[in-house]
């Protein structure tokens, strides 16, 4: 009984056309889902490119450091 309450509200209309702008938003929503994915990994290796130069950088410092002391 509970199950019936609970699904009651769900209805599958006989024109399967209005599922056609359902389907357009889902293929925009998800091409855009995978277009941003795409930028935070390129932004992403950009920041890892910069910190490893930054290390690099400073360990190189340290060691004229050591070097000169």
């Amino acid at each position: 009984m509970d199950k019936l309450l609970l699904f009651s509200f769900l209805s599958f209309p006989e024109d399967k056309s209005t599922y056609i702008p359902a389907v357009i938003e889902l293929i925009i929503v998800v091409a855009l889902c995978g277009l941003a994915l795409m930028a935070i990994k390129r932004l992403s290796k950009k920041q890892e490119l910069k910190t490893k130069e930054l290390e690099e950088r400073i360990l190189r410092e340290r060691q004229q450091n050591a070097q000169n002391q």
